[in-house]
């Protein structure tokens, strides 16, 4: 063997032994906690709703719950400052929160499992409210952890690493939709709300980042306490991005706009054309779970081979074609028609999980480590809150001009951003194409650097 060929396949063992590191294995299952409940407020909830008879009208209504998550920018500060009592002592600033949040969720998931659509939809909306807001509070405490437990050239590890976590949970939710068929929807919902009690159990045996320690402990009087945690974040990517920033942020609005109209519908779909939910459940842990996975490392290797700007363009075509797969399963599709269903949707996840991975590390390149929880939860809410509006009135479209006809226009609506992506890429600045060299943010592993929780 040649020293260079020794040298690559070195390369290759450590590039994977990278990802059995303890810090990876706890963002895999951040990844987790952070993906599940939002799974079952996308997609299963409004697959209960459908299969208890509401019409499709209110359900897309409902998905309004989720603008939680387009909102999240603005208590993100105050996950970022704020002590949880006693938890905070136990566990230290980022973990506090992320426990406080998975409670959150799991009490939400309780509540859902208890209530009846059919007699009122008070109590339901109530409890998706709880889960909802809970979960986008996770996500900025998770977000933070991760950008603040390793140096820069392992985020794109950690990216991959909570992606795939993140799959996982696409994968227990599917289980859970086979829960639904083979006993009922109510122990459907207590089985997640037991993992992601599981998974709150082993945020204890991870460890608190020591990264950003000083940074949240501020000073002086109230007035500048809010200046510093809440003004100079937004301040610095005004002044970093300059005149680009509003192309990059309607960029960022609208770039995954296709994905999130059209996911509202799908589950509907599959209802109304008569699929078994133990095989829709099947079909998207099975196949579907594969082709997310391979989706998140195709999305990586692209990145990688041809530079972030042009993986965004491929993820809008293939964006467009897989949303144009659901009109052709919508027009031709039968109950009996598992292999079209099966089509449609490990296309859909391959699609996903390409945009994912190369979506989330555009995010991540226009955001500075020193602010990046405040600065990462701006854009990631500036990204869904135009999207998750427009889904609230997918159902109506779709009531409107048909199943076929309104995936079509979702497959249409990658057009705008393919337009702004194009003038970013031909005029943009080097923050604006993502190109920023920020300094280098510790790696926070060592014991001697590890916050001393008071």
């Amino acid at each position: 063997m040649t020293d260079r060929a020794a040298e690559e396949q070195r390369s290759m063992r450590d590039a994977v032994r990278v990802y059995l590191t303890p810090v990876m294995l706890s963002m895999l299952v951040l990844g987790f906690a952070s993906g599940l409940p939002l799974y079952m407020v996308f997609q299963k909830l409004s697959f209960w709703l459908r299969d208890a008879g509401i019409d499709r009208s209110t359900i897309g209504f409902f998905y309004w719950v989720t603008l939680s998550y387009t909102l999240k920018f603005l208590w993100a500060p105050v996950v970022d400052r704020v002590r949880v009592p006693f938890l905070y002592s136990l566990l230290g600033p980022r973990r506090s929160w992320i426990v406080t949040a998975i409670t959150g969720t799991v009490i939400g998931l309780i509540i859902i499992s208890q209530t009846d659509p059919t007699a009122s939809l008070l109590p339901v909306a109530i409890a998706a409210l709880l889960l909802a807001y809970s979960g986008a509070t996770l996500d900025v405490a998770i977000d933070a952890w991760r950008i603040e437990s390793a140096p820069t050239e392992m985020q794109a590890n950690m990216a991959a690493a909570y992606s795939l976590g993140y799959r996982v949970a696409y994968l227990t939710s599917g289980l859970g939709l086979a829960i639904a068929g083979l006993a009922d929807w109510d122990i459907s919902f207590l089985a997640m709300a037991a993992a992601m009690a599981i998974s709150a159990g082993l945020v204890f045996f991870m460890k608190e980042p020591a990264a950003g320690v000083a940074k949240r402990a501020l000073e002086g009087s109230f007035g500048v306490k809010v200046v510093r945690a809440v003004v100079e974040p937004f301040k610095q990517i005004l002044g970093r991005l300059g005149l680009w920033f509003v192309p990059v942020i309607l960029l960022v609005a609208i770039y995954r706009l296709s994905d999130f109209t059209m996911g509202v519908m799908a589950s509907p779909l599959y209802s109304d054309i008569g699929f078994d939910k133990v095989i829709v459940g099947s079909v998207q842990g099975g196949p579907g779970l594969a082709a997310t996975i391979f989706g998140l490392f195709l999305g990586g290797v692209a990145a990688y081979r041809f530079g972030l700007m042009r993986a965004l363009v491929i993820g809008l075509i293939i964006t467009f074609v897989t949303n144009g797969a659901y009109a052709w399963l919508a027009a031709t599709a039968g109950s009996e028609d598992i292999w079209k269903l099966t089509m449609a949707i490990v296309g859909d996840n391959v699609a996903g999980g390409f945009v994912t991975t190369v979506f989330i590390a555009y995010l991540s390149s226009l955001v500075d480590p020193a602010n990046a929880a405040t600065q990462y939860a701006l854009l990631s809410s500036f990204y869904g809150f135009f999207a998750k509006f427009l889904s609230g009135f997918s159902g109506v479209l779709a009531d409107a001009v048909g199943y076929v006809n309104f995936f079509l226009i979702t497959a249409a609506w990658t057009f705008p951003a393919a337009l702004l992506l194009a003038v970013i890429v031909m005029r943009g600045s080097v923050a604006a194409q993502g190109r920023f060299k920020f300094d280098e943010r510790r790696l926070a592993e060592d014991e001697d650097v590890a916050p001393k929780p008071t």
